[in-house]
């Protein structure tokens, strides 16, 4: 089984710096590339002196998250891809149990290794935590992260389990099962493309899972912070997106109606805590997923299993206090 690790990069020479030689150092196993999705500043020059065991690939243009990996995955051969992010510390022995998994279980498709926080290592970090989960209102959340509350890592999650979509920072894939796929839907650009291709997996029958066993230390926001409205709209925008094609039929018009409304309410609450950009970012991301409904209609699977859950009515509870951890 060959398994490469694929680092998107975009104008990120400094994460490369701090983070590529632990990637280096304990992944034995894999052939290392960095795909450059068009940088400005001197990223590539920098890989060619200082690492010279890192193949490079060059996209022509910064097509974002989506698109880039699509391109750049292209002109890699490996039996399993491992997307990591370039803000990503990798620890000792990490690659072993997923390697593991994905022997023992033919019907993996993807798998995501605990993700805890760089700058609190003692705590889980919000993109992808202790494996991602979805409630019944189509609201991403993780075993360890709840909207913006997060948990401390006590070794709850040090299991292995079936999740419902596993993360892009750190997000092992079979090449087979990515490219029937189609790889990721690039009008996504970032942000929840990589559960919409969980999701679609899991239309086909194919297992996504989560082991506690790998450890990753993750920035977070290392190209678009929170703080930025642009994140704002592709989170809103792309949510809606995800379920129009996901959802089974009997769920779409209750679900899509529901989240319309709440999104409303969301966005005068963003606009408030984060300023009016950000009310202004909700409402473009619902003209945009308008425009994208025909689209998103005709990519629909054949088959589309029934919702998968853990939570209902997760936004509710959090905002009332109730539910604030997994």
């Amino acid at each position: 089984m060959t398994l490469a690790i694929a680092i998107l990069n975009w104008n990120g020479k400094s994460w490369l710096e701090k983070f590529l030689p632990s990637v280096i150092q304990y992944s034995p196993e894999a052939e290392i590339y960095v795909i450059d999705n068009a940088s400005s500043d001197d990223s590539v020059r920098f890989l060619e002196s200082a690492f010279s065991s890192v193949k490079i690939i060059r996209n022509k243009t910064n097509s974002g998250f989506a698109a880039g990996y699509n391109e750049g995955l292209k002109a890699i051969k490996a039996d399993i891809y491992c997307l990591l992010n370039s803000d990503v510390e990798v620890t000792e022995d990490w690659l072993s149990p997923i390697l593991d998994l994905f022997s023992y279980n033919q019907d993996i498709a993807a798998i995501q290794p605990k993700i805890l926080d760089y700058n609190n290592k003692h705590q889980f970090e919000f993109a992808g935590a202790g494996g991602g989960l979805m409630d019944n209102l189509g609201y991403p959340y993780c075993r360890g992260r709840v909207f913006d509350d997060v948990e401390t890592d006590r070794r709850q999650y040090n299991d292995e389990t079936e999740i419902f979509w596993a993360s892009g920072c750190s997000l092992f894939i079979r090449s087979e099962d990515f490219w029937k796929m189609n790889g990721f839907d690039e009008r996504f650009f970032a942000h929840q493309e990589e559960i919409d291709l969980c999701w679609r997996l899991k239309n086909e029958g194919r297992k996504i899972f989560y082991t506690g066993q790998s450890t990753v230390y993750h920035v977070g926001g290392g190209t678009l912070n929170k703080q930025n409205p642009r994140k704002t709209f592709l989170n809103f925008r792309n949510n809606l997106t995800m379920l129009v094609k996901n959802l089974p039929a009997y769920d779409l018009i209750p679900v899509v109606f529901s989240r319309l409304v709440l999104d409303g309410f969301g966005g005068l609450y963003l606009g408030y805590k984060n300023g009016w950009p950000h009310l202004w970012s909700v409402l473009k991301a619902h003209f945009a997923f308008y425009a994208q409904i025909p689209e998103s209609l005709r990519l629909r699977q054949k088959n589309q299993i029934k919702f998968y859950y853990q939570s209902k009515w997760l936004i509710f509870k959090h905002f009332l206090g109730t539910k604030n951890n997994y």
